[in-house]
C-alpha cells in the first residue's frame, strides 16, 4: 500500500528539493493580478516528475457578475520552440520522423509521427533553441531565421507557449546525419519532402502533428510557397 505523506511530511518540490532540485513549485500562479475576473486560492503540487502537474482553486467572476469556484489541473514542462526548414527552389521541406508514446496510447496506429524539429526551451532563448534543434534533430546549420508567432497549442491543461520560426535550408546546409540525442533517448529520422505531398499528408492525416500542420499552412498561404512568390 503506498503511504499518503501526512500534512506535516516535507513535500518533494514544495517543502524540500524534488529531484531535479526545486522547491516552492506550489508557488506558481499566486501572484497572478493580470485579470480583476480571477483569483487563486490555492495551488497543489500533484506530480514532481521531471515536469510539473499542479491542481489550483480560483474565484471566478462570470460575465453576468456571479462567482464561482474552480479548480484547473495545469501541466508545465516549460515553453518550446518549432522550426519549419524549406527549400524554395525544390519545393521541398525538412520534417523529422519518431515515435511518439503519448499519440500511440491515444489511438495512433504506431505512434509515429511527422514532425517539424522541436524543442523545449530548457535555458536557451527561442532562436537559439530552434538552431539547437535544428542541429540535433536534422543536422542543419541554419542562418537566417524568420520569427512567425507564438502559440498556445493545448490552453486547456498545458501551460507550454510554442515559438514559431522558419528558414530556408539547401543540401549544403545538412552538415551532420541529425537524427537526435541518443542519451536523451531520440531515435529520429530525417524525412525530406516536396511540400505538395506534405499537405497532402496534412490532409488524409499522415501528418496529424498540429505544430508541423500550422507551420505548413503558414507555408503556402503566407510563406515561400504562397501563389505567386517564386
Amino acid at each position: 500500500m503506498t503511504h499518503a505523506p501526512a500534512p506535516s511530511d516535507p513535500r518533494p518540490g514544495v517543502d524540500v528539493p524534488d529531484g531535479r532540485g526545486r522547491t516552492g513549485l506550489d508557488r506558481v500562479g499566486r501572484d497572478l493580478r493580470g485579470n480583476p475576473d480571477v483569483v487563486v486560492r490555492d495551488v497543489e503540487v500533484t506530480s514532481d516528475g521531471w515536469h510539473v502537474l499542479r491542481r489550483t482553486t480560483f474565484d471566478l467572476r462570470r460575465r453576468d457578475g456571479t462567482w464561482t469556484v474552480q479548480q484547473r489541473e495545469t501541466y508545465d514542462r516549460g515553453d518550446g520552440a518549432t522550426l519549419l526548414l524549406y527549400d524554395l527552389g525544390r519545393r521541398t521541406v525538412l520534417l523529422t520522423r519518431q515515435f511518439r508514446y503519448p499519440a500511440y496510447v491515444n489511438g495512433h496506429p504506431d505512434g509515429v509521427l511527422l514532425e517539424a524539429a522541436a524543442g523545449l526551451l530548457d535555458a536557451d532563448d527561442p532562436e537559439t533553441a530552434v538552431r539547437r534543434e535544428a542541429a540535433e534533430e536534422l543536422g542543419v546549420h541554419v542562418g537566417t531565421v524568420e520569427h512567425l508567432f507564438d502559440l498556445f497549442m493545448s490552453p486547456g491543461s498545458v501551460t507550454e507557449r510554442l515559438h514559431f520560426y522558419a528558414a530556408p535550408y539547401a543540401p549544403a546546409d545538412r552538415t551532420d546525419a541529425g537524427g537526435g540525442v541518443a542519451e536523451e533517448g531520440e531515435d529520429i529520422e530525417v524525412v525530406e519532402l516536396d511540400v505538395d505531398e506534405a499537405l497532402a499528408m496534412c490532409r488524409d492525416g499522415r501528418i496529424s502533428d498540429g505544430k508541423t500542420v500550422t507551420l505548413l499552412q503558414w507555408a503556402v498561404l503566407h510563406g515561400p510557397f504562397r501563389e505567386g512568390r517564386r
